[in-house]
């Protein structure tokens, strides 16, 4: 008889192993487990941007960083509810039960509107969901400068019609006041509100302050994307000589309340500081490769005993299908190293998956499940003792996720929605995307040239290739 094995800590030794559902823990007693299932933690994906139409889709290609950033000008205009219910119903579909939202919108007058559509759909999917709320008053265009250094590589025409789509930032007071109705006005207990400093290269000094006091005062966590690329670090290594890091320290933002995405370009020393300050990092490995930001010093991490680090899909998996499963194999196998032992265990992957994600969107006791058609993980072994944690890292993927359960409520079974209509989600929005395709069109010559002026720009700091 096939067993429903229950691994409730995934890379530290072996699942328990039941003959019925019947025996499983009262909380499993409403799955639909079948045997030969394995039911686990599910991972939580702790960065993301809720991306419902791809990247790809609306012809943003793969390309580096600050190239890339202007074709994100060429997303459709669709409903934010539909955006966010594709994207968290595709992650709920893979057994993912939890997500960091970065939202994209820089509308301030927008933004409790938005992200009550965004909390809706996540409520309407059944996952959990953190909420990034977006804050800058440095335009995005350029690091050193903002768009007028951009000017002279465009040509005059084209610089006429991209000057007025230039916006004009808020007051700080105004942005952090809609953070806070944004969270006055969420009702669910799956939902976590947080400040989402966009990145001190999109941020002034007053701004990331007033968030640092904010944060303490209001006792409200801080998402934020740090040292991505060398272009960053560069800039930014000019822009505080005293180093990033420690000017963070200095102001007080470094806490355990902040978690930040990326870190590709972190030094040891500065490593040392955010370990100990508690600060989580959230790793992106297919994101940094696919936009050439290189890849984050996870190994180094684990040899300095910090600081913790999640794992999200920052809208860019490997295949492009928003399967976490698949990231934490990358992961898996990026940081290996290559001596006899082992660097980066399987605990450590599952570890940051699970107890870290949790950290990061504000759930740690969350008792979230998936469950794992685990007899096709294994229908041609010979052995069904080898570690289930193993197993997963070598073969697991989301077609094999059959089951879902957050907070005792079933979302996924048997690879399908249960709260909505996934397909008829995606229909509709597709067809809202393509009715806004005439604006594209006539946008995307620009934007092709503002990528290329922005590559040019970048190429021209002494000491960039």
């Amino acid at each position: 008889m096939k067993k429903i094995r229950l691994l409730k800590c995934p890379g530290y030794g072996p699942a328990t192993c039941f003959d019925r559902l019947t025996d499983l823990p009262l909380q499993f007693d409403a799955t639909t487990a079948q045997p030969g299932d394995l039911i686990m933690p599910s991972p939580v994906n702790a960065h993301d941007h809720g991306y419902g139409i791809r990247t790809l889709d609306f012809g943003a290609v793969d390309d580096a960083l600050e190239a890339w950033i202007p074709g994100l000008r060429l997303r459709p205009r669709t409903d934010p509810y539909l955006e966010a219910l594709v994207a968290f119903g595709r992650l709920a579909k893979t057994g993912v039960g939890a997500t960091m939202h970065c939202h994209n919108s820089l509308h301030v007058d927008r933004l409790v509107d938005e992200a009550s559509a965004v909390m809706r759909a996540a409520g309407d999917i059944g996952i959990r969901l953190a909420l990034s709320c977006p804050l800058l008053d440095h335009d995005a265009w350029a690091y050193d400068g903002g768009p007028q250094r951009l000017k002279s590589f465009l040509p005059a025409s084209d610089w006429e019609v991209l000057e007025p789509t230039i916006p004009a930032y808020v007051s700080i007071s105004t942005q952090l006041a809609a953070v806070e109705a944004v969270a006055a006005a969420n009702t669910s207990p799956l939902v976590d509100v947080q400040y989402g400093p966009i990145g001190p290269q999109w941020c002034s000094n007053a701004l990331l302050e007033a968030i640092a006091e904010a944060s303490e005062r209001h006792d409200r966590r801080i998402h934020m994307h740090l040292l991505e690329s060398p272009r960053q670090r560069l800039w930014l290594d000019r822009r505080f000589p005293e180093g990033v890091v420690n000017y963070l320290d200095r102001i007080g933002f470094l806490s355990p309340r902040l978690a930040i995405a990326h870190g590709v370009q972190l030094r040891p020393n500065e490593l040392e500081v955010l370990a100990e300050r508690g600060v989580q990092i959230v790793s992106n490995p297919t994101a940094n490769l696919r936009l050439r930001s290189g890849i984050a010093p996870i190994a180094s991490m684990i040899g300095l005993g910090g600081p913790a680090f999640a794992i999200g899909l920052d809208g860019t998996g490997l295949d492009d299908d928003q399967d976490l499963w698949r990231e934490m194999r990358l992961l898996y196998l990026l940081h290996g190293g290559r001596s006899l032992t082992r660097r980066l265990t399987a605990e450590n992957v599952f570890d940051a998956a699970i107890r870290v994600g949790r950290q990061v969107v504000n759930a740690k006791g969350a008792e979230d499940y998936a469950i794992i058609d685990y007899k096709a993980l294994i229908a041609d072994a010979l052995f069904d003792d080898v570690d289930e944690a193993e197993v997963l890292l070598t073969r697991m993927s989301a077609r094999y996720a059959s089951g879902l359960v957050v907070a005792g409520h079933e979302v996924m079974r048997e690879g399908q929605l249960t709260g909505v209509d996934f397909d008829a989600a995606l229909a509709e929005l597709l067809a809202q995307a393509r009715a806004d395709l005439p604006r594209l069109e006539r946008q995307r010559p620009l934007v092709n040239a503002l990528s290329e002026a922005t590559r040019t720009y970048y190429a021209s700091w002494p000491g960039i290739s």
